[in-house]
């Protein structure tokens, strides 16, 4: 992951899984704003588990590079079978990696076979991966006082916000705001992955009094004084603070365009209008049914009574 290609592909992954995320939730909930319950995942006409496919593709191809592909003796350890110091950095990526490709397939295999708590522990699964990937950034034997380290600072704050909404998502299943902010911190860790690749390698982007140099076969960027890092990581500060601007109006633009085109198919009567309607016997067994649904629906389909309501998505709408 230390390099340009290390950071930007595993960004568009992000950033493309937080859109797709994004966009589903959004059109979900602009469908069915009265029986919106958040879901992990969302399933394809054909293949039905691409999404979960894909994350574990991407997690083993960067298992793969981390691993085997990038250390130059196609292994990362010594002559004597131990972890060298320059390689150490691989294991804690390729364990990030891992924790995704442990999440993508249980989510499928919960799915299969129609797990009760498949929603519950299909959250879990995914806060324990946004968990373990706060835990090595925050540990990372990477320089914490280097400008690479203000970046990695910074990342940690998007990620842990993945992760408080991912466990929340637990407790909370019918709060479209966990969902929505969930998808945009994914779609966040993305964006920032790929601006930390082009301005930690990219030469003419370094920052004034910062160069490139060469640690252990990794490049690492060092500034020649006190001041000179200063004014670099307060430029980090700067960008990160144009991005959070940024995509907050991207997020709210795409919500409100998103709304526009679905809530017009929307017909529904209001609540007060509902109330006076309805039996006064029928309003508690209708309850009960809406509590009894909340736990076996992850806003997708799961069984046949469900099916024309809630439909797998595809991204022509």
């Amino acid at each position: 992951m230390g390099s340009l290609i290390g950071h930007v592909l595993p960004g568009m992954a992000f950033f493309i899984l937080g859109l797709w995320h994004l966009f589903n939730h959004v059109k979900l909930h602009s469908l069915h704003p009265n029986s919106y319950t958040s879901s992990p995942w969302f399933p394809v006409t054909k293949p039905r588990y691409l999404e979960l496919y894909l994350i574990m593709l991407g997690s083993s191809i960067s298992i793969s590079m981390e691993l085997f592909i990038g250390p130059k003796k196609h292994h990362p350890f010594d002559v004597d079978g131990t972890i060298p110091s320059n390689h150490l950095r691989n294991f804690e990526h390729s364990f990030i990696s891992m924790s995704f490709f442990v999440y993508a397939t249980f989510a499928l295999l919960l799915d299969k076979i129609g797990a009760k708590a498949k929603c519950g522990l299909t959250h879990l699964l995914g806060a324990i991966a946004f968990g373990q990937q706060l835990l090595m950034f925050h540990l990372h034997s990477t320089d914490h006082k280097g400008l690479e380290g203000q970046y990695h600072l910074l990342l940690q704050l998007v990620v842990s916000i993945s992760l408080v909404t991912t466990l929340m998502g637990i407790g909370f299943p019918r709060s479209f705001l966990v969902s929505f902010v969930r998808s945009l911190s994914i779609l966040f860790q993305g964006a920032w992955f790929m601006v930390m690749g082009f301005m930690l390698w990219t030469p003419r982007l370094i920052p004034k009094g910062c160069s490139l140099y060469n640690d252990d076969g990794h490049k690492i960027v060092r500034c020649a004084s006190e001041e000179a890092l200063h004014r670099a990581k307060s430029l980090v500060n700067i960008q990160f603070s144009w991005l959070v601007i940024g995509i907050t109006i991207f997020a709210i633009t795409l919500y409100l365009a998103l709304v526009e085109k679905y809530s017009k198919n929307v017909k529904y009567s209001s609540l007060a209008k509902e109330l006076e309607e309805m039996p006064e016997d029928s309003s508690d067994i209708e309850t009960e049914k809406k509590n009894n649904l909340s736990d076996s629906k992850c806003t997708l389909v799961r069984g046949e009574s469900l099916r024309g309501r809630f439909a797998p998505f595809d991204m022509d709408g």
